[in-house]
């Protein structure tokens, strides 16, 4: 025992992160349990495009757990790796369904886009284009994920629904639902306050077994169960075969002017989704260095461009870093020992799907209301009396939600910034790349 936890303490640093063991494998089945929706949401969004079900969730699970194995070994970070929410509807709704692509060939794109991540990684640009961004629109970028997260937590809950005249309003607070988040809410943000270990997933548990008992009023006018009762405990792992390997990398050859726009899209989205998960995830956790930047961002860039490579390759939309990983990050994880306990997870969800489908929409909700509470105390840090940062940084951390898009947020912020800059005076503070960049945000903004 005492050289397992020496081999521990050696490879993953416990110690100098004031971690351990313990509050680690806590914080990775966290992580799992806020993120646990993409092996049921994946294959439902992908299977419309004709691609198998059930060998979409052995891929779903499968590339999870092997890029976030990879990315824990390769940095030491608590950073969980998925099929990409917004880039899986993308594949379907703008590539498939949209564009007309067949689905191995848009596959194909997403082995495409891997690859000019990689080129883009190793040649030590996606570096440089991070390290471009200033300070204070990197804590910008942390809150704005964090308003994000939780106004998404409060959609999926049901606390906050669409309206035509106001956009948005309050939900139905008189169905079961809506009331268990509300709740569920208030009951984790009390367990946390008291510093009580595994509080979020607690609650995630809780609100699922409730849920059991309760129904709400289906747009049918039939009742609905909270939670619904699962049908087997396990379950043999489908077939990977009517995926594996079936992407067409010849299509965008023969197409090249129409698939062309179509993978610059998709590079585009992945390349500022990953890149604000990785700032805002590993800020909140400490791991910025006293310049703001990420060490190891090499390596982190490396994993995620080849994520996108291998999950093509196993039959799977973009795989990159989740924002959920900050749910592990608020549950105390800080090294990669963190998301090897949620790549265990997800491959035990192999033969667990049955329990893990069950766990509904209001369970996880108020762990991403609560984590997006903790990321936007990051607010503290910005000099919001300086109304130079403080313009730009409100203007993306208003963006992310209101554009409900990570990726257009840093957009916006960043233009602004880089007008503000220019109209100010203060041109020789931006640096080189940071113009460019201005340049094409305008552009995509304009165009896209």
């Amino acid at each position: 025992m005492k050289e397992s936890c020496a081999v521990l303490e050696r490879v993953f640093q416990l110690g100098r992160h004031q971690t351990t063991f313990r509050r680690e494998f806590v914080a990775g089945i966290t992580t799992f349990a806020a993120m646990a929706y993409i092996l049921a949401v994946n294959p439902g969004i992908l299977g419309q495009t004709g691609m198998d079900r059930g060998a979409l969730i052995t891929a779903t699970a499968l590339a999870s757990a092997l890029m976030t194995l990879v990315m824990a070994l390769a940095t030491n970070y608590p950073i969980a790796l998925a099929p990409g929410m917004g880039l899986n509807a993308f594949f379907t709704y703008g590539l498939c369904l949209g564009a007309k692509i067949p689905w191995q060939a848009a596959l194909g794109l997403v082995f495409y886009s891997g690859c000019i991540f990689l080129i883009l990684t190793l040649t030590g640009i996606r570096k440089k284009i991070i390290e471009a961004i200033p300070h204070e629109l990197k804590l910008a970028i942390t809150c704005g994920i964090g308003l994000f997260i939780a106004f998404i937590g409060l959609k999926n809950g049901g606390i906050i629904v669409a309206s035509p005249p106001t956009f948005v309003s309050l939900g139905d607070l008189h169905q079961p639902g809506p009331l268990l988040v509300l709740g569920g809410i208030v009951f984790t943000a009390i367990l946390v306050w008291r510093k009580v270990p595994g509080a979020i997933i607690l609650v995630i548990a809780a609100i699922t077994v409730v849920g059991l008992f309760l129904t709400s009023t289906g747009a049918d006018g039939k009742p609905v169960p909270v939670t619904t009762p699962p049908t087997a405990f396990l379950s043999t792992p489908a077939s990977l075969a009517p995926t594996f390997l079936k992407l067409d990398l010849g299509y965008f050859w023969a197409h090249w002017r129409q698939c062309l726009p179509l993978l610059l899209a998709l590079l585009f989205v992945d390349l500022f989704d990953n890149m604000g998960t990785l700032i805002g995830v590993c800020q909140r956790a400490g791991l910025l260095d006293s310049k703001g930047d990420l060490p190891k961002l090499g390596r982190a860039l490396t994993a995620d461009a080849t994520a996108a490579m291998v999950g093509s390759t196993l039959g799977t939309s973009t795989v990159t870093s989740y924002i959920e990983s900050a749910a592990g990050v608020e549950a105390g994880g800080r090294t990669g020992l963190t998301a090897i306990t949620t790549a265990g997870c997800f491959l035990l969800a192999l033969f667990l799907s049955p329990l893990i489908a069950v766990i509904p929409a209001a369970a996880t909700a108020p762990a991403l209301v609560i984590v997006g509470v903790f990321m936007m105390q990051s607010i503290a840090e910005l000099d919001l009396k300086d109304f130079s940062k403080a313009v730009p940084a409100v203007i993306t951390i208003l963006a992310m939600p209101l554009t409900f898009s990570i990726a257009e947020g840093i957009a916006l912020g960043f233009v602004v910034y880089v007008l503000f800059a220019l109209g100010i005076g203060r041109a020789r503070e931006v640096k080189p790349l940071a113009w460019i960049l201005g340049v094409l945000f305008l552009a995509h903004l304009i165009w896209k």
